[in-house]
């Protein structure tokens, strides 16, 4: 049969499921150039009308993952297991999850990202680090991984190009929302990167791109059936992201937050919380441990014996970064030169606090993107939000902005002003809202 991309739109135009060989015709075609950008825009939006069944984002996820490089980890002294997160505002999880796991016997080779939209990306914060390289070839990717256990970098052009690809279309065609593409777009570069175990954590909350609860649902649903169908062992975790999840939102203020973390000079609750649920689900899917209770047991002695926090450190060394990081972060990390708090302005209880709009703060103050190619001011970001419930006075701090000028200073302290709402105490909202196998 000669297949043709035309035909192959009006069929799923028209709801037909789509048979394996004809999505894989479809991703060789975007990848090589054969199916061309008109037609590439007009297949994503028949699948966002019309959708896609379980065995057709099976298909799309296997041949978005087979259109580049296959890693493979013959060499792996422990299970090869990763995490991914759907983003959110103070969500450096990774940061001392992936050394958390390699602490405890996991080889952790994790493909981040950079920022969308209003959250924050893992490689941006990465990027704070002076020398550190997010882009290493296979070699070095392959040291790290070797002698730290972890190593935390971003999607190579060869892994998944057609994600690549794919996805710049979907940016510009209004088409990004569709579950069945996010899904092929989020598990093909996991499938590519030569897991044994992957752990999802679905954030749903004002911060979260899927803000609706079922949405999230939807979402972890459909990647954890789909990973699943492609052969890799797959859960997830619903969590909170209805503020943020750490104290610090930015760049280089959530790479001192995290190794904070990891030294025990200081641990966010809720951001605690969610770093031992994950990697007790991580350290059952690789085999390391028996249930969560022993996962949450193990990762907790990895972080207060230091073991975590020097998995951190070598995984920087190796990658370019500063030897003594971990020690003396001050000598390295980036510091904005104006930082000022933000007063409550009024006695209260803090009912609500708009995630979204932190974020957003955040990216007012250079911290992130509104075009891709805008550069990013690593120094700048919020530090000290404060949490819901929290009883405050007038001239007590909301937070602390980290600013380049007295002028985006202001704008930042007002957006975080507006941000939270006074009134009730609210009941504590679960951290884990919902496991999903």
């Amino acid at each position: 049969m000669v297949l043709m991309p035309q035909e192959i739109i009006r069929r799923k135009r028209d709801g037909e499921a789509l048979d394996a060989g004809e999505i894989a015709f479809m991703v060789e075609g975007l990848t090589d150039g054969r199916v061309t950008e008109g037609q590439v825009a007009a297949f994503a939006m028949a699948v966002f009308f019309q959708d896609m069944n379980m065995d057709e984002r099976v298909a799309l996820t296997l041949a978005m993952r087979d259109s580049g490089d296959v890693l493979t980890w013959p060499d792996a002294d422990g299970p090869v297991l990763d995490k991914h997160s759907t983003g959110g505002v103070g969500d450096n999880v990774s940061l001392m999850l992936a050394p958390i796991v390699a602490a405890c016997g996991g080889v952790v080779p994790m493909i981040s990202g950079r920022g969308l939209g209003h959250t924050g990306g893992t490689l941006d914060k990465l990027d704070s680090i002076p020398g550190y390289a997010t882009q290493p070839d296979n070699d070095l990717f392959r040291k790290a991984v070797a002698e730290a256990g972890c190593a935390i970098i971003g999607q190579t052009g060869d892994l998944a190009p057609a994600d690549k690809r794919f996805y710049g279309i979907r940016d510009v065609t209004a088409t990004v929302e569709s579950v069945s593409l996010i899904t092929a777009s989020i598990l093909s570069k996991k499938l590519a990167a030569g897991l044994e175990g992957l752990v999802l954590d679905v954030k749903t909350g004002s911060g979260a791109f899927m803000s609706g609860l079922e949405e999230a649902r939807e979402l972890a649903r459909s990647l954890v059936s789909v990973a699943n169908g492609a052969g890799l062992k797959t859960t997830a975790l619903i969590t909170d992201m209805d503020q943020p999840l750490a104290s610090a939102a930015g760049n280089a203020v959530e790479v001192l937050n995290a190794i904070d973390y990891l030294t025990s000079d200081g641990r966010d609750d809720r951001l605690h919380q969610v770093v031992l649920a994950l990697a007790a689900e991580m350290l059952v899917s690789g085999g390391l441990s028996d249930n969560a209770e022993a996962g949450h047991a193990a990762a907790l002695n990895a972080l207060e014996s230091g073991r975590a926090a020097e998995r951190f450190q070598t995984m920087v060394d190796v990658l370019g970064g500063p030897a003594d990081l971990v020690e003396r972060p001050g000598d390295h990390l980036p510091v904005a030169p104006i930082i000022g708090p933000v007063q409550a302005g009024r006695d209260g209880v803090l009912a609500s606090v708009d995630a979204r709009a932190i974020g957003v703060a955040v990216i007012a103050l250079g911290g992130g993107r509104t075009r891709a190619a805008d550069a990013i001011d690593h120094a700048v970001g919020l530090t000290g939000l404060a949490l819901i419930g929290r009883d405050i006075r007038a001239n007590e701090p909301l937070a602390f902005v980290h600013a380049r000028d007295e002028a985006s200073l202001q704008q930042a302290a007002e957006m975080v002003r507006q941000a939270y709402r006074f009134g009730g105490a609210p009941e504590p909202a679960p951290m884990i809202i919902e496991r999903i196998d």
